[in-house]
């Protein structure tokens, strides 16, 4: 039986999409845009590296 992953190492959640009216198309800089876009990069990498420390974590 897996136990999941140790409750102090919690699965990395990802940044709040922001809504369509967020942007303002003013060119902003940055625009919410830009900072959700390097968001989900650090998110994303964030995420590989805990699915390396939780093999199999996203199997259900």
């Amino acid at each position: 039986m897996n136990a999941g992953p140790p409750a102090h190492d919690p699965r990395p959640m990802p940044p709040e999409k922001p809504l369509p009216g967020d942007c303002c198309d003013g060119g902003c800089d940055p625009c919410v845009l830009d900072t959700y876009a390097e968001a989900m990069e650090h998110y994303r990498e964030q995420l590989a590296q805990w699915l390396a420390r939780n093999p199999g974590a996203d199997q259900g």
